[in-house]
Parts: structure tokens; C-alpha cells; sequence
């Protein structure tokens, strides 16, 4: 930033020397005879071997040029570094929105709108760039400019200069007075539907089999146009209110410039004296124009921007803690059971308690079921036991140590979570049982192994391009089954010491259900099995089966009993 500002001032500078060489240039081709009796300028002449006024012609043409060129260069330099810094400080910001969005905890991710996240991330980091960091940096840029541009015609010429001046500034004044209130509008309307259309992008192609097969196209398309529409036409009215008043001032300006060449000409040196004062005047307001005309656009930028980068700054500002930062130092220690004691939770302090006063024990290498009907608490119950909700009374405790904020990753390097629905991303079945992990790094033997294990081997091997077969945007080319299965290996390649199954099988068929089970005892005997389920056969093979209702536990027993009871 320091060294922006270095730029600007140089850039400034050399505007000024710019205009202050066209005096002399003029009036050497107007008046040479006239110039040569300063002085200073017979004296320089002398220096430089100069005799005769016509002599100076070239030296000073030379001076003018290569005052205008460096004038052009200093002015692209400022450009250039001005857009390449904000967008770097724009990749900063998105990435650091980003970063603070994912470290937050899963009960705040569970009450978001995933669309106004990304919508923020993408757009809205793009737009603070856009219409708060780079206009900033403009208008910065703009003012030190006017100053010393200014100063230097003040010398010049005192009285047309600050009339100049209060001619242009009353212009952008009055259209900023008229505009803010709409630049306001206009902003707040760009800011929620930007999130909107995101919205719209998201259901109609996220749920594109039930739209094709629903035929509800034309909905869809309202909903986006509804949100697109308002959005080009607020963008549409920033931009208006941005150039309008440039028009009303280059009419003024040569008014002014043609008021100011009839009250020089009729002075008693006629115009060959006052060429050189209006050249630099017009020069003046040809390199002043442009500099009014960008620091208004750039405060109408800011106005305009200001409800997105309040959109922005609030991700920014996602309160993290540095243990959320802190890399794992590896797993903590698990030799002996998980004790869930008093357990009790509730999403928000107005609502019902999901779970209460549950108390469970899971000694390690146990296989345990979690039974019961939609909104008893079974998958609130395991999200508390993997750490990713907070209980609001009671605790988990593993091996008589409290989980907590400082703890929670530590001991989540045990746990492998398969869900029922699997989120795949759009790449190899390789990189998809190696989630997260950069391409180099995956361990194709691993991979196989995991795939194994996990019964779906003999299916990747039988395809053309085996474990490199692209499985579309979230595994559309699969089926169900192979879905849930790459889940499953998934889990396995991680090794870890616990896996939970919530819904995990749920598209899987009896036969190949137990097959996989008893391959995942043989892949690891003391791991820790935690399955939740809707299906009783699920759980034949759990060593103890929770029953849930109403968030508390009302059974707890094996197989058989179980079955024997619900029959």
C-alpha cells in the first residue's frame, strides 16, 4: 500500500510537469523571440550551445514529449498496480471467507443457506473488490492527483482556476447529493438478489431428475428471472448514476475554456500571448476531467457497495478460535470406552429438547445400534458423540477424558463417518475414496484395498478405466448402492479406530449389507462400530442395540430380544 502511494504521488508529479511544459512549448511556437529574453532561458541557452531563439524550438518540443510520455506511463503504472493489488487483497479476502466459513461448527452450518454462503464467497468478495477496494484506491489516487494538479493551475492562473474548479466540484456535488439515496437502494436490491439468482442456479440444477421429471422448467426459470432481472437493473442504475454528470461537465469545461480565450484575446498582448495560458488550461481540464469523472464514479461505488461488503466483512469477522486453526497432533488417547453422561441437547435455547438425560456407555472394539423413529434423536445422538455438536448438559467422555473446543480434533482423528447420502465430487473413483487428498498423494494400493473391503471391487475392475472412471457431478453416472459403497471405502482408507454408519447401507440389499459388515470385522477386529438405523435387520450383527424415543433411550439389548419385542 505504501508503495501505491509512492506511485500516485510520482504520477501526480508528473501531470504537473506536464502541464507546466506546455507553457513554454506554446509559447516558443507562438512568440520564440519573446521567450529568448528571459534570462534564465538565454542563460540555459548559452549552457547548451543555444544562440538563436528558433534553436530552442526542438530542445523545448523534446521536454513537452517526454513530459507527456512519462505522464501516460506513471498514469498506466498506477493503473496496473492498483488493479493487480486489489485483486490480490480480493483472492485474500474470498480465501479468508472461505476458511473462516468451513471452521465454523456444524450447528451453524445446519442453519445456514448454503446459497447466500456461496454467493458471498464468490460474488460478493468479487464485488467488494470491485465496488470497495478498487474504488477506494481510485478515489485515493483521484485526490492526491486534484491536488497537486490543481495547486500547479492555481499558479498559473489564479481566479479561472478555482472557478474552475468550483464549477466541476458543484456539478459532482449536486448528482452525488441527488444519487446517493438511490446508489443506496440500487446496492442493498444488487446485494440480495445476487444471492437470490445463486439460489435459483442452485434448485433448479441440484434437483434436476424431479424438475425433468415434474416438468417444472418454466418455474424455475421465473424464479431466476425474478432475481436476475432486479439485480442487471439495479446494476444498470449504479452505472447510469456513475457517468451521468460527466456530460454536464465537459460542456462546462469549454464553456469555461471559450469565456477564458475571449477575455484573453482582449487583452493588449492579443492571443499570441495567451496561447500558451490556454493551452495549459485545456490541457489541465483535459487531464482533470477524466480524475473528477473516476473519483465520483469510485464514490458511487463505495455507496452502491457498502450493503455487500457488509455481507462480506460479516464472514470475514466468523468468530474461530486458534484451536480451530492449530493442525492435529495426532489422536488422543481411546483404549477403553466412550461414557456419555446426563446427555441432554437442544438445537436453540426456544426449542424442544432433542435428547434428555441420556447415559450410554461403548466400550472399544463394540459393535452398537442405534434404533428408532424419525426425530427420536439418533443422528443428534452420534453428531454429539463425533464432537460436531456442543451437549448443552451433561458430557462425552472417552477414557475419562471431557471432549471439548480443545480436544474435538484430536479426538474426531479416530472417526470416519459414512452417511446415507455420500457426497462425491466430480472426479476418479480413486480420488472420491481418497476424499480431500490431492491427486499425487492418494495410495492406490490403499485405494484398492479400501474398495475391497468394502464390496465393490469387482464392480470398479470390471469398468473400462477402472479406478479412474470420472463418476460425474456427485456420483449422477452411479447407482445408490455404489454410492453408499464408496462411502464405506472411503471410511476404510482413512484406518480409523471408529466408523459411523448413519443410514450408511440403507441402499444396499440384505446379501450384500452382511457381506459387507463381515468384511469390515475381518478388515480391522477392534474397531468400533456405530450404525444407525430405520431397518432392525441392519443391526443382527451389533453386539447392543440403542432403542430411541422422544430423545430418550427405551431399550437397550440385542438382536433377538429386540426382534422378539417389536413383534
Amino acid at each position: 500500500m505504501l508503495g501505491m502511494l509512492a506511485i500516485t504521488w510520482i504520477s501526480a508529479l508528473a501531470e504537473v510537469f506536464s502541464i507546466g511544459a506546455v507553457i513554454p512549448f506554446l509559447a516558443v511556437l507562438t512568440s520564440p523571440e519573446r521567450v529568448f529574453e528571459y534570462r534564465l532561458v538565454r542563460q540555459l541557452g548559452e549552457y547548451f550551445g543555444i544562440s538563436s531563439p528558433s534553436e530552442i524550438l526542438l530542445p523545448i518540443t523534446i521536454i513537452f514529449c517526454s513530459a507527456v510520455v512519462l505522464a501516460g506511463l506513471t498514469r498506466f503504472l498506477v493503473a496496473f498496480v492498483n488493479t493487480k493489488f486489489s485483486n490480490a487483497l480480493g483472492a485474500d479476502l474470498s480465501i479468508g471467507m472461505y476458511r473462516r466459513t468451513l471452521y465454523q461448527p456444524y450447528s451453524v452450518h445446519i442453519s445456514r443457506n448454503t446459497s447466500e454462503i456461496i454467493a458471498g464467497i464468490t460474488g460478493k468478495a468479487n464485488s467488494i473488490v470491485g465496488g470497495s477496494v478498487l474504488p477506494i484506491l481510485n478515489l485515493t489516487g483521484s485526490a492526491i492527483t486534484l491536488i497537486m494538479t490543481v495547486t500547479a493551475v492555481i499558479i498559473i492562473e489564479p481566479f479561472i482556476a478555482i472557478s474552475c474548479l468550483l464549477g466541476f466540484s458543484i456539478i459532482y456535488a449536486i448528482f452525488a447529493w441527488i444519487a446517493k439515496r438511490s446508489l443506496k437502494r440500487d446496492g442493498l436490491r444488487i446485494s440480495l438478489e445476487s444471492t437470490r439468482v445463486i439460489k435459483a442456479l442452485q434448485e433448479g440444477l441440484g434437483g434436476i431428475r424431479d424438475v425433468l421429471i415434474d416438468g417444472t422448467q418454466e418455474y424455475y426459470c421465473k424464479l431466476y428471472r425474478n432475481a436476475d432481472l432486479p439485480l442487471r437493473n439495479a446494476q444498470a442504475n449504479v452505472t447510469i448514476f456513475s457517468v451521468t454528470p460527466r456530460y454536464g461537465v465537459e460542456a462546462l469545461s469549454m464553456v469555461l475554456i471559450s469565456c477564458l480565450a475571449y477575455v484573453l484575446a482582449k487583452k493588449t498582448e492579443g492571443m499570441s500571448g495567451s496561447i500558451p495560458i490556454i493551452g495549459a488550461l485545456a490541457l489541465t481540464a483535459q487531464r482533470l476531467l477524466p480524475v473528477l469523472q473516476l473519483a465520483y464514479q469510485s464514490y458511487s461505488s463505495i455507496i452502491a457497495g457498502k450493503a455487500t461488503l457488509q455481507d462480506g466483512l460479516e464472514l470475514l469477522e466468523q468468530p474461530v478460535t486458534s484451536n480451530d486453526y492449530s493442525p492435529v497432533t495426532g489422536p488422543m488417547k481411546f483404549e477403553k470406552a466412550i461414557d456419555v453422561k446426563g446427555l441432554s441437547f437442544r438445537y436453540n435455547p426456544q426449542s424442544q429438547w432433542v435428547l434428555s438425560d441420556v447415559n450410554l456407555t461403548i466400550q472399544k472394539g463394540q459393535r452398537i445400534g442405534f434404533i428408532g423413529k424419525t426425530g427420536s434423536g439418533k443422528s443428534t445422538l452420534i453428531d454429539i458423540i463425533m464432537g460436531l455438536l456442543i451437549p448443552g448438559q451433561g458430557t462425552v467422555d472417552v477414557d475419562g477424558v471431557k471432549i471439548s473446543s480443545v480436544n474435538r480434533r484430536n479426538w474426531q482423528a479416530h472417526i470416519s463417518h459414512v452417511p446415507q447420502n455420500i457426497f462425491l465430487s466430480d472426479a476418479t473413483i480413486a480420488e472420491n475414496i481418497a476424499f480431500g487428498l490431492d491427486q499425487k498423494e492418494v495410495d492406490q494400493e490403499r485405494v484398492k484395498v479400501a474398495a475391497q473391503y468394502a464390496q465393490l471391487s469387482e464392480t470398479i475392475e470390471s469398468w473400462p478405466e477402472k479406478y479412474q472412471t470420472q463418476v460425474g457431478e456427485r456420483g449422477i453416472r452411479l447407482s445408490g448402492g455404489q454410492r453408499q459403497r464408496i462411502g464405506i471405502a472411503r471410511a476404510l482408507y482413512r484406518r480409523a479406530d471408529i466408523i459411523v454408519f448413519d443410514e450408511a447401507t440403507s441402499a444396499l440389499d440384505n446379501e450384500t449389507e452382511k457381506s459387507v459388515m463381515d468384511a469390515i470385522s475381518k478388515f480391522q477386529s477392534s474397531m468400533t462400530i456405530l450404525m444407525v438405523a430405520h431397518r432392525l435387520t441392519t443391526l443382527r450383527s451389533c453386539d447392543l442395540i440403542i432403542e430411541l424415543s422422544e430423545g430418550r433411550i427405551k431399550r437397550a439389548c440385542g438382536y433377538s430380544e429386540l426382534a422378539h419385542a417389536t413383534n
